[in-house]
């Protein structure tokens, strides 16, 4: 059993876990944790308190922003009524993401290797795909042979993109989706 933090280190923790999130979107997961301390106001020996590790950072922020997020893509998809056009919103969705958070790049694209925590968390994302991606081919508009597991070579693929040239992502991915539409 835990105690409770005091106010001044649950503030410090919450600062922490703001700046990180801020740190890992401008510069991805790997940005140095010297600059997080820095951007929170407190130490480094502060940082390690309260996170010995990277995963220990990982695990307390990603969840809590990849989940929703991803989330938020599968419902706009399964209110979609046009199954192709689900399956398009989904992935386009995904690559925004992508494009507007460098650490949500990271881990959406598995560049560096995601916790268990992160890993059930994109998981659940993927029982949302395989729904997704069922209705289009379902509806004869997504190639038969295309499978769940075939949007991780896009998503790496699309963070080499973004890397690059964070606006050219679109024009890569309607090349993509053309070659996946069947009809």
């Amino acid at each position: 059993m835990t105690r409770p933090l005091r106010s001044d280190a649950s503030r410090n923790r919450d600062k922490l876990l703001t700046a990180a999130a801020q740190e890992f979107a401008a510069q991805g997961l790997d940005a140095p944790l010297e600059h997080i301390a820095r951007r929170a106001g407190v130490s480094i020996g502060t940082l390690y308190n309260h996170f010995p590790t990277r995963d220990d950072f990982l695990n307390a922020l990603l969840p809590s922003r990849l989940g929703p997020a991803l989330e938020g893509l599968a419902a706009a998809a399964h209110a979609t009524d046009d199954p192709w056009q689900a399956f398009e919103t989904y992935v386009t969705g995904l690559c925004a993401l992508q494009a507007t958070d460098h650490g949500l790049n990271d881990a959406i694209s598995q560049r560096i290797q995601l916790t268990p925590e992160v890993l059930a968390v994109c998981q659940q994302g993927l029982e949302h795909v395989q729904r997704i991606i069922g209705r289009a081919k379902a509806d004869g508009r997504l190639r038969p042979d295309f499978e769940p597991s075939d949007l991780v070579p896009l998503q790496w693929a699309m963070s080499q993109v973004i890397q690059r040239d964070p606006t050219g992502w679109r024009r890569f991915l309607g090349f993509y989706l053309d070659g996946l539409r069947t009809g």
